[in-house]
């Protein structure tokens, strides 16, 4: 069962992954397939085709689902730990400053 989470941020990110994936095949600097599915794996949660798309990734790699996956969650924890500390820090400066 697909656990939908609706996210303006995710779709944005995603679709502009799937969106650099045809200008990554053409141009030999960026990988155009590591685009298409960084861009399936954001949207997986957005939409059931880009769900169903990755269910046979994972059935197919079973490791390397989980391997992203675990690396996704360590990103988002840094992201807010990141986000966290620099409104930490824009406090400090504002309530010396005021």
């Amino acid at each position: 069962m697909m656990e939908y989470r609706p996210s303006l941020r995710r779709k944005c990110a995603g679709w502009s992954l799937i969106a650099l994936a045809p200008i990554g095949g053409l141009l030999p600097v960026l990988p155009g397939l590591v685009f298409l599915v960084l861009g399936l794996f954001v949207l997986r949660h957005q939409y059931h085709w880009a769900h169903n798309a990755l269910s046979w990734a994972d059935s197919r790699w079973p490791g390397a689902v989980a391997k992203v996956e675990v690396m996704e969650t360590r990103m988002v924890l840094r992201a807010d730990r990141t986000i966290q500390g620099l409104r930490d820090r824009s406090r400090r400066i504002f309530d010396r400053a005021g």
